[in-house]
């Protein structure tokens, strides 16, 4: 099979007019290694999963005559966008998975929107030690590296036993050629010089942990993209090892859907105003806390409530935060109104303010009402330092 006929084993979920999300996973691992992000991207985007050479459903094309490269793997995903019919994509990737995509933007910007790489590199100086391992699968087969390589995917904090064995069996089952032709091409990578001519946005995430492929080759990334001008995001995940995605999955899954969707109308201004005001660790927590049941729910409240509502120029935030506590006091939605109290100090309200907000509702709502408010906010206060 010549490479202009190989096509990768690939599977695709989502409606199917939205926005496409091409994925990639590491070496060693299938489409499976997604399935915690899957669960939400696929509710607003169309997710195409794909699988390297030998990996999961995909087979191994003949060993080519020199050694695969970078660009083989990364125009193999450009063929299987062309008989998708899609012509451009946001590009997810971890490890190998990133590299690809990370080739696609510096060689194929047309295919590129957004590029998100995961635990990647664009440049592993260890090339001899690629070529070895190559020539051991091809000569040994792939039980012959797993401990070593798997042992590095976790940190020991990850404590789930049927994950871990799921993933080794995984990688037991790639085809040693394929795997071999994925080493091949890590061997000869060299995406450095290039970084600075991507221009499509870039989340970069690195595991602090990961001694794969360690954090210090995420913040290269980084660099030598920010050097040509585009906009890029670093973030370094903590108790992650090679395989963030997995250890760390609501964590990533936040990261992704962030920089996704700074794309959707509305969603970024929303983001953008709703962790201003109410700070980016209650945010932080929504997000992580989003489950295939409330995403709809989570999306809502960031474009409608945040992006539309909140950022009109008609009242200032000060007085928006106001009202807000006004009619949650009265609504007696306790939960909603501490956080509020919160945003509200955030917001520019002083102590006298809200003293004032909460005394003017009582005479309108009810003593009790009042009584239970004022609990509510000293508690905060206290929390704040500011009583």
């Amino acid at each position: 099979m010549q490479d202009a006929e190989y096509l990768p084993a690939h599977e695709i979920s989502g409606p199917e007019h939205a926005p496409v999300v091409v994925m990639g996973s590491s070496l060693g691992t299938d489409r499976h290694m997604w399935d915690a992000q899957v669960r939400l991207l696929e509710r607003r985007y169309r997710v195409v999963r794909y699988e390297f050479r030998g990996h999961g459903a995909s087979t191994s094309p003949p060993r080519p005559a020199g050694p695969a490269t970078i660009a083989q793997l990364g125009e193999d995903v450009a063929r299987l966008m062309d008989h998708l019919g899609v012509g451009s994509a946001h590009h997810v990737g971890l490890s190998l998975g990133g590299m690809v995509a990370l080739w696609l933007a510096e060689h194929r910007p047309e295919r590129v929107r957004r590029v998100a790489v995961v635990c990647s590199a664009a440049f592993s100086p260890t090339t001899e030690s690629w070529l070895e391992r190559a020539a051991t699968v091809r000569e040994q087969g792939m039980g012959a590296i797993v401990d070593p390589v798997t042992a590095r995917w976790f940190t020991e904090t990850f404590t789930d036993e049927e994950t871990r064995g799921r993933l080794r069996e995984t990688f037991l089952a790639v085809e040693p050629e394929g795997y071999a032709q994925c080493c091949e091409a890590i061997a000869g990578m060299d995406l450095r010089p290039d970084l600075s001519r991507i221009a499509a946005p870039v989340l970069v995430l690195g595991g602090r942990q990961d001694t794969a492929l360690p954090a210090a080759m995420s913040e290269e990334i980084a660099a030598g993209v920010r050097a040509g001008g585009a906009e890029v995001r670093l973030e370094l995940v903590d108790d992650a090892a090679h395989i963030a995605a997995v250890q760390q999955a609501p964590t990533v899954t936040r990261y992704l859907l962030d920089h996704l969707d700074a794309e959707r109308p509305g969603h970024a201004a929303g983001m953008t105003v709703r962790r201003e005001v109410l700070g980016d660790a209650h945010v932080d927590r929504a997000q992580e806390r989003t489950t295939p049941f409330n995403a709809d729910f989570q999306d809502f409240i960031t474009r409608y409530a945040w992006g539309d509502v909140w950022t009109r120029p008609g009242l200032d935030r000060r007085t928006r935060s106001a009202i807000t506590l006004a009619v949650l006091m009265t609504l007696g939605h306790d939960g909603e109104f501490s956080m509020h109290v919160r945003a509200a100090l955030r917001n520019g309200l002083s102590v006298d303010e809200l003293r004032e907000v909460l005394l003017h509702v009582a005479v309108y709502s009810g003593v009790p009402v009042a009584n239970h408010a004022y609990a509510l906010a000293a508690e905060v206060l206290r929390d704040e330092g500011l009583l």
